[in-house]
């Protein structure tokens, strides 16, 4: 009966080891989920957290260095003309014939813009009494009020010196109405100003395609 009891007690004890045993097995999952975390916090300084792996850590680092290849190009768009191309634009003289149909207070930062946006594309502005203006641009303005929007439609014709018509350059710009009323005093200068970048840049474009056309 003792040894019957005893045996009894041992095999209790031993199921109770078993049973600590066991809890442990569930608990080391839990256990594990440290090194992990610190595996990722460690791998965090390389590049990104998400990353876990080391070969998914180092692939997205090559991606940085074509953005940033980009972002020049879009900011300086004369890196991708020819010599050719920039040698046509710097022989450029152009000459801005007074705006037809646009408001003083609109000409003004359109004007403005022309000049800024023409220095930034190594094209020379000259004044209206230059006579060594290779080219000279007529802008035609006017304006249409839909609700609270207002869009200003314009027309710019590119001339030699000697009268004849080269190009054209059209088109519109909508922007929301900035004042009271309808018409020019509702255009923002903004708007203007972004009219001249497009202006100047379409006419750098047609001047690099050898301006035929």
């Amino acid at each position: 009966m003792r040894r019957s009891r005893v045996t009894t007690v041992s095999l209790l004890a031993a199921l109770a080891l078993g049973a600590c045993t066991n809890a442990k097995d569930v608990l080391e999952p839990s256990a594990i989920t440290p090194p992990t975390s610190s595996a990722q916090s460690s791998s965090a300084p390389q590049g990104t957290s998400t990353t876990a792996t080391t070969p998914t850590a180092t692939a997205p680092a090559p991606s940085p260095a074509p953005s940033a290849a980009a972002s020049p190009m879009t900011s300086s768009p004369t890196t991708s003309r020819t010599p050719a191309q920039t040698a046509v634009l710097a022989k450029t003289r152009l000459q801005v014939a007074p705006i037809v149909g646009a408001s003083v207070d609109a000409a003004a930062p359109l004007t403005a813009e022309l000049q800024t946006r023409a220095k930034q594309r190594g094209l020379t502005l000259v004044g209206s009494t230059d006579q060594t203006a290779t080219h000279v641009l007529k802008g035609y303005f006017s304006t249409m009020s839909e609700g609270k929007d207002t869009t200003v439609i314009y027309v710019w014709d590119i001339y030699d010196p000697s009268g004849n018509r080269l190009h054209r350059i059209n088109g519109q710009q909508k922007a929301p109405a900035v004042g009271s009323g309808e018409g020019w005093p509702t255009v923002a200068p903004a708007t203007m100003q972004a009219i001249a970048d497009q202006t100047i840049d379409q006419f750098a474009a047609w001047l690099g395609s050898g301006g035929a056309g």
